[in-house]
């Protein structure tokens, strides 16, 4: 622990930086202490606001010559503890560098500043006629530098891919201040290795990402969409595997609601289909013209009905009613504050897996402590599902046999226990599950590597 005499010149030296973007002791702001997560952090030292990369530069520079830990932060939406602060850090917060600076609809790029808020990159990229296909609930609030950091997924990774896949180029700054640039805005370039990949995923303990050159598509002017029930998850698979040939590959969502699941969110929105079934998905396709389109989407539900993959469908018959039906996939949140205390786990396991994996899971907690609530739900398409164990406290378990009990079976499946969400804190003693020792060791030298002092988000992913 750096002694008080050095602690008060970082801080004299910062104050003199930053000017009125810093706080100290009891002015920090409370709600950058904790993200969306239970993890507890310590207390930090200050928290900076920079506004622009060459600020960042030189507090990494001040923070590595003294030693001083820096906990990078976006929009605090995560679910994993990763922005928590660790004692007697440097919180150093993107939210100043929010500037969205240029969009090339030609060449089908964004350049943005890391701070910039995810749906606000949306909406000025429908504003160009564009898109930008990362999407989640908290669209509202995080920002792109911790959906880049923590490789977000979100609802369109069917169809464009995670965060990776939507990155051409970034900017990020090591632990010893240098600024490495590599705004790439080429879909194709094999110049050696690409290093953005360092820093994608990295949860901020390689580097501070700063800037992006982000990927767009071609904008949408509405989704066909429908809710389908099933008896089961093999029907499931059929169905996707059939509308993504019939449809050339242009699912943009299957997202699948398990009973308990879907009877859970119809107390929060309002059920296209009635309760009962074992299994709902919600598909859409998003398109130019999606009215035209309209009879080829009918048609897959059609012979999906004949064929006997699904007993029910609703299909939307407005733009507002396709966003009704994600209501239901999206009414976790609702769940989250009203049906808790929750556990929740982001996993996948290969695909034709996941009806095995959540069987397998379901059967232990009820094993374990026999009435107790579990909620599935999930991407399906990019092998991923959500568990929330809700009102676990009425069987005085211990949260962390729970958490064994599923990461076990996730390990079983050759799964991972992180599909989207990162590792932060709170997966760090599970991560061997989806890791070899041989991956491990080489993120160690990585990390050794590039910050020798280990100030970047320290106790994060890694030992």
């Amino acid at each position: 622990m750096q002694d008080a005499s050095m602690r008060l010149v970082v801080l004299e030296k910062l104050s003199a930086l930053l000017g009125k973007d810093i706080q100290t002791g009891a002015n920090i702001d409370t709600s950058q202490l904790h993200d969306w997560s239970d993890e507890q952090g310590g207390t930090p030292l200050a928290l900076v606001l920079p506004r622009d990369t060459q600020t960042v530069s030189e507090i990494l520079k001040l923070c590595n010559e003294h030693h001083i830990a820096v906990v990078p932060q976006g929009g605090l939406t995560g679910l994993a503890g990763g922005a928590v602060p660790v004692q007697d850090c440097v919180l150093l917060s993107l939210r100043n560098m929010n500037r969205i600076e240029t969009i090339n609809v030609q060449a089908g790029t964004m350049i943005v500043e890391a701070g910039a808020i995810l749906q606000n990159i949306q909406e000025a990229a429908r504003n160009a006629g564009m898109n930008f296909a990362l999407d989640l609930g908290a669209r509202g609030s995080c920002q792109i530098g911790g959906n880049i950091s923590t490789n977000a997924g979100g609802n369109r990774v069917i169809r464009y891919g995670m965060t990776r896949d939507l990155v051409l180029g970034l900017e990020a700054v090591l632990a010893d201040g240098t600024i490495l640039s590599m705004m790439n805005e080429m879909p194709k370039n094999n110049a050696a290795l690409d290093m953005k990949h360092l820093f994608i995923g990295a949860e901020g303990t390689m580097g501070v990402v700063t800037r992006a050159v982000l990927r767009l598509r071609p904008g949408v002017g509405g989704a066909n969409a429908a809710v389908v029930a099933l008896e089961n998850f093999d029907n499931a698979l059929n169905l996707l595997n059939y509308a993504q040939k019939r449809l050339s590959g242009r699912v943009t969502a299957f997202e699948a609601m398990w009973g308990d699941y879907y009877k859970t969110a119809a107390k929060y929105a309002r059920a296209p289909l009635e309760q009962g079934y074992p299994l709902y998905v919600l598909m859409d396709m998003q398109g130019a013209e999606p009215d035209t389109e309209a009879e080829l989407f009918q048609s897959v539900l059609e012979h999906a009905l004949e064929e006997g993959w699904i007993v029910d469908a609703a299909i939307a018959q407005s733009h507002r009613e396709a966003e009704e039906f994600w209501t239901m996939r999206d009414a976790i949140a609702e769940i989250m504050t009203h049906e808790g205390p929750c556990i929740g786990f982001d996993v996948s396991v290969p695909q034709t897996q996941i009806g095995a994996a959540v069987d397998a899971i379901q059967a232990a907690l009820e094993e374990r402590y026999p009435g107790i609530q579990s909620l599935f739900f999930g991407h399906v398409g990019d092998c991923n599902f959500h568990i929330d164990v809700t009102k676990y406290t009425d069987f005085e378990p211990k949260e962390r046999i729970i958490e064994d009990i599923v990461y076990d079976i996730i390990r079983s499946f050759k799964g991972s226990v992180s599909a989207e969400h990162g590792i932060g804190l709170h997966k760090k003693p599970w991560l061997h599950y989806s890791r070899s020792e041989a991956e491990l060791r080489t993120l160690k030298v990585l990390k050794a590597a590039l910050d020798p002092h280990n100030i970047l988000n320290p106790g994060k992913v890694l030992d």
